[in-house]
């Protein structure tokens, strides 16, 4: 009989998964991590686990949040991961442990049918295509039969249709308690269920949205844990950056407008008050976009300010925004929709001022430029206050955990970046044999990156790896230019079908790729992480450059002038590490099971000529590696007969 206390044989050879899980295999790296996870719950402690592919480390977590007996909330990077753990991974485990404890999904409320702008949207009779005519009798179908009213439900529908738009919520235009479907919300219910959860699965967004609201005493939406438990934490840095930011954007300012002049309608008087303030505004937001046509997409905000008229410009809009919100709030009382738009205008009004007034040293302040409208932030110089100031607040337990959270072994980078003190630490490395299962290929003769003619000295590097593993690779590239510069020079080249992102939905070519069995696919920053493709449908994973972060990031510049005068060098200190864990990401997509078998192409020659190149090599899985094309046609020669010796 497994004794219940001990985690480990839990998960062990004689443990209740080994007897009632089919495929489950024991895995030593996945006892050590639980026995580590449920010692950090009990004691409120903070641990870093750097758990490799294939250690399993959803389970190793699952199983003593389960037995904790506190409440724990699981956040992951992204809700197709989010909707895997909650409908296959809790259920599986809970089975097995027998644990009657209440679960719920929670995701953030774009991701939910709103019945009212349903209900507005028909009303409306707006003249839709037919495509979206008949998107939209599919969205009335689905809404009389779901319960939870998650839009993931219905595949029919492509993510990223507007009528999503039309038909969920903003926290600006929702009701609330007014709303005539409130009973019925799908919102209201899916919190409810999560403040009565003893483990609630969220994601990074919508944790740190809600501790971001916290901390300015808008309440919460996630009821306070024990533990919250991060899986894919490496994301967390740049996540934690945008909800600490102030922003405001073009698009605010405009649907604010729109829905200002809305909500006159059955308002006696109001739009002979509102009307002019409103076109005033919007006049000025798109004089304001026109003055910045010729800037870079991205910049300093000072250097937005250089520009001839547009501080003026800004300090217009202000004004005018400033003058649009009293006549809102002369109208707040008649209708709920008014106060709405009320408050929204004022806490518009409020940031827009901050972003242009304030000049603290703790913030970059930066602009964004889209093709029709622009963004205008204010983001913390040093994240680690603030994160550290949440964390202290919730008394709780914070494990974090990914397969890539080291540099060469050691997490200093990421413990800064989070202002993690002390914490504890483990790297369990992965069981696969990668002396076996893979090999690591250094093309010789490439120029330095910044060559221009790089991208097809790279194509011409790979293409015989491509014909020795007759295709079935991924391309990875540190930029859309590179990639669409790839895919120009393989259109012609490449016997195998070939899938470029940015040609169809993410999900889309992927499923194609899988299904082609010999595809080649190209792709840039989204397709670096989460992409699962286990089995010969993927035997070579290229990446043209060492991932560092684009230099002309506004953000990033100022991060590394602030570490430069404390002493710490920039480069070392947070760029080298920074592309190594995202290097490390790329990598991590060639080898997902026992089974499989590839090859890993890192093109950049900088691996081997500086110095700092070991740093990127000491922190791959340990593959052998060669400079030799012949090792690498060999390595598919034979790999029908190469055996595994690393068993689950």
């Amino acid at each position: 009989m497994t004794d219940p206390d001990d985690i480990g044989a839990l998960l062990g050879a004689d443990g209740p998964f080994a007897r009632e899980l089919p495929n489950f295999a024991p895995r030593p790296a996945q006892q050590v991590m639980a026995k580590a996870v449920q010692h950090a719950i009990a004691e409120c402690e903070t641990l870093i686990a750097e758990a490799g592919t294939g250690t399993g480390k959803t389970y190793a977590y699952l199983v003593p949040a389960m037995l904790s007996g506190e409440r724990v909330i699981v956040s992951t990077g992204t809700k197709a991961l989010q909707d895997q753990l909650f409908f296959r991974d809790l259920p599986k485990v809970r089975s097995v442990l027998g644990a009657r404890l209440k679960t719920a999904l929670l995701k953030g409320r774009a991701n939910y049918l709103c019945l009212y702008r349903l209900d507005q949207t028909v009303r409306e009779g707006a003249s839709f295509d037919r495509n979206h005519a008949s998107q939209l009798a599919a969205i009335r179908a689905w809404s009389a039969r779901t319960r939870r009213g998650d839009r993931m439900e219905l595949a029919e529908v492509p993510e990223d249709s507007p009528l999503w738009l039309r038909v969920t919520s903003t926290p600006e235009n929702c009701l609330g308690v007014e709303c005539p479907f409130y009973d019925d919300c799908h919102v209201v219910a899916a919190r409810r269920e999560a403040q009565e959860a003893d483990l609630v699965v969220v994601n990074h967004h919508l944790l740190f949205a809600d501790l971001a609201l916290k901390q300015e005493g808008f309440g919460e939406i996630l009821p306070g844990a024990q533990a919250f438990i991060l899986d894919e934490a490496h994301q967390i840095p740049e996540l934690a950056g945008q909800f600490f930011s102030q922003s405001l954007s073009a698009r605010q300012l405009t649907e604010l407008a729109q829905d200002a002049l809305a909500e006159c309608s059955g308002i006696t008087g109001a739009i002979g008050l509102v009307l002019e303030p409103v076109e005033a505004l919007q006049e000025a937001v798109r004089k304001l976009r026109l003055m910045l046509e010729p800037l870079p997409t991205r910049g300093p905000f000072h250097e937005l300010l250089k520009r001839d008229g547009v501080r003026a410009s800004l300090h217009e809009v202000a004004e005018l925004l400033a003058t649009l919100t009293d006549v809102l709030a002369s109208q707040a009382e008649r209708s709920r929709g008014f106060m709405n738009v009320h408050e929204r205008a004022a806490s518009l009004t409020e940031r827009l001022d901050r972003i242009i007034e304030e000049h603290s040293e703790q913030d970059v302040r930066w602009y964004e430029l889209f093709p029709r409208g622009f963004a205008l932030h204010a983001t913390p110089l040093d994240l680690a206050a603030p994160l550290r100031a949440m964390r202290e607040r919730t008394h709780a337990a914070w494990i974090h955990t990914s397969a890539t959270l080291s540099v060469a072994g050691h997490f200093d980078h990421f413990a800064r970046q989070l202002g993690l003190d002390d914490p504890q630490t483990m790297s369990l490395e992965s069981p696969f044999d990668y002396a076996q299962q893979a090999l690591c290929y250094l093309p010789e003769g490439l120029p330095d990156p910044a060559a221009r003619d790089y991208t097809e000295r790279v194509i011409d590097a790979v293409m015989p790896v491509l014909h020795a593993s007759n295709g079935r690779a991924f391309l990875l590239f540190t930029s859309h230019r590179a990639l669409r510069r790839a895919a120009e020079l393989l259109a012609d080249r490449v016997p195998w079908p070939l899938f470029v992102q940015g040609s169809a939905p993410r999900h889309q070519l992927l499923e194609e790729f899988r299904a082609s069995g010999h595809g080649v696919l190209l792709g840039a920053a989204s397709f670096w992480e989460g992409v699962d493709v286990a089995g010969e449908a993927l035997s070579v994973v290229v990446i043209d450059k060492l991932p560092f972060a684009a230099p002309d990031d506004p953000v990033l510049q100022a991060r590394l002038e602030a570490l430069e005068q404390a002493g710490i060098n920039p480069f070392m200190g947070w760029q080298v590490p920074s592309a190594v864990i995202a290097l490390k990401q790329g990598a991590g997509r060639l080898i997902r099971d026992v089974h499989d078998r590839g090859v890993l192409v890192l093109c950049d020659p900088r691996l081997t000529t500086k110095g700092y190149g070991k740093l990127f090599l000491a922190s791959l899985p340990p593959m052998p590696r060669t400079r030799d094309l012949g090792q690498v046609q060999a390595f598919f020669e034979h790999v029908s007969q190469m055996p595994s010796s690393c068993e689950m």
